[in-house]
């Protein structure tokens, strides 16, 4: 099972990085937190003081086409948001 699926790069992620030392990543949906602080420990090699996860549910979404109304939904899926220890950082960018 992999547990990592891809870091959050967003606006406000970033910033966290940045002052709170802390990282988004979308993890697989049955991982707990125990297998998700040692995947990025693993991965990254850094010390994980904390971790929090959150469960999303996938949005509708409709869309008209020729054939008519199509309607479906987006996967659902589930964020851990990681906070690192001292000051361990994991840049994201390094490997472009």
């Amino acid at each position: 099972m992999e547990i990592l699926i891809k870091p959050v790069l967003t606006e406000k992620m970033t910033i966290q990085g940045e002052k709170l030392n802390r990282y988004g990543f979308i993890v697989d949906r049955r991982a707990n937190k125990l297998q998700i602080r040692n995947a990025v420990e693993q991965m990254y090699n850094v010390v994980v003081s904390d971790v929090n996860t959150m469960n999303y549910l996938g949005k509708a979404k409709s869309r008209f086409t020729k054939a008519g109304l199509l309607s479906g939904r987006a996967n659902n899926y589930k964020k851990a948001i990681i906070t690192l220890k001292g000051e361990d950082k994991i840049d994201f960018y390094s490997n472009i």
